[in-house]
Protein backbone atom coordinates (compact mmCIF):
# COMPACT_ATOMS: atom_id res chain seq x y z
CA UNK A 1 0.00 0.00 0.00
CA UNK A 2 1.25 3.32 -0.84
CA UNK A 3 0.72 6.61 1.13
CA UNK A 4 1.22 10.01 -0.18
CA UNK A 5 1.10 13.15 1.75
CA UNK A 6 0.22 16.47 -0.13
CA UNK A 7 0.20 20.24 1.49
CA UNK A 8 -3.58 21.39 0.89
CA UNK A 9 -5.22 24.97 1.48
CA UNK A 10 -8.11 22.99 3.25
CA UNK A 11 -8.29 24.83 6.22
CA UNK A 12 -11.54 23.62 8.14
CA UNK A 13 -14.63 21.54 8.74
CA UNK A 14 -16.36 23.32 6.33
CA UNK A 15 -14.04 23.49 3.56
CA UNK A 16 -13.26 19.31 4.74
CA UNK A 17 -16.75 18.72 3.90
CA UNK A 18 -16.73 19.80 0.54
CA UNK A 19 -13.54 18.17 -0.49
CA UNK A 20 -14.49 14.85 1.34
CA UNK A 21 -17.18 13.49 -1.97
CA UNK A 22 -14.54 13.79 -4.22
CA UNK A 23 -12.20 12.05 -2.30
CA UNK A 24 -14.10 9.22 -1.25
CA UNK A 25 -15.19 8.68 -5.26
CA UNK A 26 -11.90 8.10 -6.64
CA UNK A 27 -11.47 4.35 -6.54
CA UNK A 28 -7.88 4.31 -6.03
CA UNK A 29 -7.93 5.76 -2.44
CA UNK A 30 -7.99 3.14 0.04
CA UNK A 31 -8.17 6.10 3.05
CA UNK A 32 -7.75 8.71 3.25
CA UNK A 33 -6.69 11.65 6.43
CA UNK A 34 -6.72 15.78 6.20
CA UNK A 35 -5.14 17.51 9.47
CA UNK A 36 -6.46 20.48 9.17
CA UNK A 37 -5.04 21.53 12.75
CA UNK A 38 -1.64 21.54 10.95
CA UNK A 39 -0.04 24.37 9.35
CA UNK A 40 -0.06 23.13 6.15
CA UNK A 41 -3.66 21.51 6.40
CA UNK A 42 -1.88 17.76 5.49
CA UNK A 43 -3.93 15.52 3.33
CA UNK A 44 -2.57 11.62 3.83
CA UNK A 45 -4.04 9.43 1.36
CA UNK A 46 -2.97 5.73 1.14
CA UNK A 47 -4.20 3.03 -1.51
CA UNK A 48 -2.98 0.95 -4.56
CA UNK A 49 -1.61 2.72 -7.56
CA UNK A 50 -1.93 6.06 -6.43
CA UNK A 51 -1.24 9.05 -9.44
CA UNK A 52 -0.32 12.15 -7.45
CA UNK A 53 -1.37 14.32 -10.47
CA UNK A 54 -4.76 12.60 -10.18
CA UNK A 55 -5.30 13.23 -6.40
CA UNK A 56 -4.56 16.76 -6.84
CA UNK A 57 -6.87 17.30 -9.79
CA UNK A 58 -9.38 15.71 -7.21
CA UNK A 59 -8.38 18.30 -5.05
CA UNK A 60 -8.68 20.98 -7.95
CA UNK A 61 -12.28 19.84 -8.63
CA UNK A 62 -13.80 21.16 -5.32
CA UNK A 63 -11.89 24.03 -5.54
CA UNK A 64 -8.93 23.30 -3.76
CA UNK A 65 -5.01 22.81 -3.96
CA UNK A 66 -3.02 20.19 -3.40
CA UNK A 67 1.12 19.90 -3.85
CA UNK A 68 2.82 16.69 -3.15
CA UNK A 69 5.07 16.85 -0.31
CA UNK A 70 5.70 12.91 -0.22
CA UNK A 71 5.40 9.41 -1.10
CA UNK A 72 5.95 6.47 1.12
CA UNK A 73 6.22 3.39 -0.54
CA UNK A 74 4.61 0.18 0.52
CA UNK A 75 3.58 0.03 3.52
CA UNK A 76 1.64 -1.85 6.41
CA UNK A 77 1.22 1.35 8.23
CA UNK A 78 -1.69 3.54 8.86
CA UNK A 79 -2.19 6.89 7.67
Amino acid sequence: MEVIKFKTNVENEEALSRVAPYLDKEESISRWKLDTGSTENILSVSGTDLDSQKIENVVQQAGFKAEIIRVIGISGKDL
